[in-house]
């Protein structure tokens, strides 16, 4: 019989004997009716493949809704972490488990404990629903706030500063490509040379959730993008490519050290990242006048809270408010 059998057999034994409340009569009841089981513990190694099957299914049921390749291995990293810690079925581990593993990071910044949670909180989400468990452990600890960070992007000057430190036309292509479209890492690392309207200075990318946005490059991106493909005599069909052979895509690794490089080149103060790239662009573009929702969509943000994040007056931004709006 399955387990939902003999739930359901219990529940019925339970009703029986729920009229009287007679506890003695219920072990008898319960006695008479685990006769028909054989009742196992499971073992260790038992518990461990269990854990490795739900981890699977609930990675396999993200991946249908679209979550990227690079998202599910960071769950997939996690989760058997957690798994490895708690030394249990996950379907066992109470709100404690969770907290204990949640506690053995706290030398980590809080932002990646959030994550973690996060992680955690939404595969016990699934096996609720899935019908595996009940209630969800992480649902009684409360979630840290995470202080608003400023998102800060580099200045104009800082950008010329980066642009005068590109070593070769690659990284002069590059550069100008993420500032261009605001293009998160992964939705450039994806683009194909065959992506490119030339003729209307656009290109499709695939952002979160394999969701499609026309993006535009500017009249300095394409003039680069150009000279850079004039530089290239391989057959790979990636819009970045390796210089190494066999010549390939440029991995997101690949890229990140690139731009790290440019910004060692630079010598400027503030991080520089792809992501900062992002936030330049953002930033910059609110600067010249660009209204939100515009660039909600540029960006391809579902929600304009996400945007406005961004939405920082600079003190450009104030003064330019102030010449042309107060009343003399």
């Amino acid at each position: 019989m399955s387990k939902l059998h003999l739930l359901n057999e219990i529940n019925t034994v339970v009703k029986m004997a729920a009229s009287e409340i007679n506890e003695t009569r219920l072990a008898h009841y319960l006695d008479d009716l685990l006769s028909n089981y054989e009742v196992k513990q499971k073992d260790n190694d038992a518990h461990l493949d269990d854990n490795e099957d739900y981890i699977h299914m609930f990675l396999s049921s993200i991946k249908i809704e679209n979550y990227s390749h690079h998202t599910i291995n960071n769950y997939r990293y996690e989760l058997q972490r957690y798994a490895n810690f708690i030394g249990k079925s996950i379907l066992k581990a109470t709100t404690a488990d969770v907290r204990q593993y949640l506690a053995a990071h706290a030398h980590l910044m809080q932002s990646t404990i959030v994550t973690k949670l996060d992680i955690i909180s939404s595969l016990y989400g699934w096996l609720v629903k899935e019908e595996e468990l009940l209630k969800n452990p992480c649902a009684k600890i409360k979630r840290p706030k995470l202080p608003k960070k400023v998102r800060e992007g580099l200045t104009i000057i800082e950008l010329e500063q980066v642009r005068a430190a590109c070593k070769d036309i690659r990284q002069r292509a590059l550069i100008e490509t993420f500032y261009s479209t605001g293009c998160r890492l992964d939705e450039l690392c994806k683009l194909n040379i065959e992506d490119i309207d030339w003729e209307h200075s656009s290109v499709i990318v695939h952002g979160k959730g394999n969701k499609e946005r026309r993006v535009f490059l500017s009249e300095k991106a394409k003039f680069y993008l150009k000279k850079y493909l004039e530089t290239r005599k391989d057959e790979c069909p990636a819009l970045i490519a390796s210089e190494r052979r066999p010549v390939r895509r440029l991995t997101h690794e690949g890229i990140q050290y690139q731009v790290k490089k440019i910004r060692e080149a630079s010598g400027i103060s503030k991080p520089l990242t792809p992501h900062v790239l992002r936030h330049t662009f953002a930033q910059l573009s609110l600067d010249a006048g660009m209204e939100l929702a515009d660039l909600q969509a540029l960006m391809g943000h579902e929600s304009a809270a996400t945007t406005n994040r961004y939405a920082q007056v600079s003190e450009e931004r104030k003064r330019n408010a102030f010449n042309r709006f107060h009343m003399q």
